[in-house]
């Protein structure tokens, strides 16, 4: 079993404010990181030419840090992409803007993360049809990654902002369908505190398909800062085997830094304890 690495995430400094990120800037943010004893970075990304690769290899090297996923919020917010789009053309861009960030994950963190990117129900599109072209993308996107060996892993997210894929169970109904062994789940505690029955036991019961871990509390604010039981979180972590990475992705308020800093206070003892119990 692997242990617990922390992560935080970023983005760069042109990123727009649909970037859900807490700093922007790659370099500044990965010494930042580095600083507050993050592992890792998480790094939001709208496509692979957004930073250099070159730069990306000096920079962690520099900061002693690993990119724990790619993500790609804003291929679906800034360029109004996704892999249910109703336009042909518009989900072939989508592959290309995702062959590109598969192969950059192919050297940095092997793992690429669609969230609102995997697409909805749009008006005229009956519920069949919207499974039909996920599933379809997500066939050929993960018969590139297998190649790179990289993992595609879909993070559901609550209604209130997308209307397909809300919950663990049914992000595990839809994957069974794409028939590929290197896609999984992120869970993100935020959302599942919203559209998942209990944490805890959906984790658990969906533990063998949850690759990768985002946390924030209740408020989307930093872990500690809510009413989330993240003891019960760990617990279900340690019920499943997880090892990998928890990644913080929470509102930056008016004080990144210190948002930053209060999240990794809170979770690192707790990540500590969790891989010295293995």
């Amino acid at each position: 079993m692997e242990t617990l690495k922390t992560a935080v995430t970023i983005a760069g400094e042109n990123a727009k404010q649909s970037a859900f990120v807490v700093w922007r800037g790659f370099q500044e943010s990965m010494k930042k990181a580095s600083e507050y004893g993050y592992d890792g970075v998480e790094l939001a990304l709208k496509g692979a030419d957004d930073i250099d690769a070159g730069q990306l290899r000096a920079w962690l090297r520099e900061y002693s840090l690993e990119v724990s996923c790619i993500t790609t919020g804003q291929v679906f917010a800034d360029l109004g992409l996704c892999f249910t789009h109703p336009d042909p053309a518009m989900r072939k861009k989508t592959i290309v803007v995702f062959n590109g960030l598969i192969d950059l994950a192919g050297e940095f963190g092997g793992i690429v993360n669609a969230g609102r990117t995997r697409g909805f129900q749009g008006p005229g599109q009956s519920r069949e049809e919207t499974e039909k072209l996920f599933v379809d993308t997500m066939q050929t996107l993960c018969d590139r990654a297998v190649k790179q060996q990289v993992q595609l892993i879909i993070e559901p997210v609550n209604r209130y902002e997308i209307n397909f894929i809300n919950s663990l169970d049914e992000g595990v109904e839809v994957l069974r369908k794409v028939q590929r062994n290197n896609c999984g789940l992120h869970a993100d505690i935020f959302h599942m505190n919203i559209e998942d029955d209990k944490i805890g036991e959906s984790l658990i019961r969906n533990g063998e398909w949850v690759k990768y871990i985002h946390f924030a509390d209740s408020n989307r604010l930093a872990p500690g800062l809510g009413h989330l039981d993240f003891d019960e979180v760990f617990q279900a972590l340690k019920t499943i085997h997880y090892g990998g990475w928890v990644s913080v992705e929470i509102l930056p308020g008016n004080n990144p830094d210190e948002m930053a800093r209060k999240a990794i206070q809170f979770i690192k003892p707790k990540v500590v304890a969790y891989n010295s119990s293995l």
